[in-house]
């Protein structure tokens, strides 16, 4: 991947943090953009997205997000010069939970006792 466009998916990150933080959508809870996977064409964007809560919580704040992707991608568009606007969709990125899980069976296997 180019260092443009490495600079670029950097930049849409911070700029759809900020506005995502600024949403009055009761919905969305507390998102953090994790990253943003830009199409080399600026058509489409994946935006990794992690949310703290319970289940419904996190699914409740998915869908406020892609209830407001027409908003944010107009945000995105006044703060950032490109060619194009990229249509966004958003994902849950669950690589925390993930990572989260491996520890405690990690801390499972150290327990005293255990092996």
């Amino acid at each position: 991947m180019s260092q443009r466009m490495q600079k670029v998916q950097k930049q849409a990150r911070q700029v759809l943090g900020e506005s995502i933080q600024e949403l009055k959508d009761p919905r969305v809870g507390f998102a953090t953009v994790t990253a943003v996977r830009i199409t080399a064409d600026l058509r489409h964007a994946r935006v990794l997205v992690s949310v703290l809560g319970s289940d419904e919580e996190r699914v409740a704040t998915m869908a406020g997000l892609a209830s407001a992707s027409s908003h944010l991608r107009t945000e995105l568009g006044h703060a950032m010069r490109l060619k194009y606007t990229p249509e966004l969709a958003f994902e849950l990125d669950t690589l925390t939970d993930e990572a989260e899980h491996v520890e405690s069976l990690l801390k499972q296997l150290h327990k005293p006792g255990a092996g």
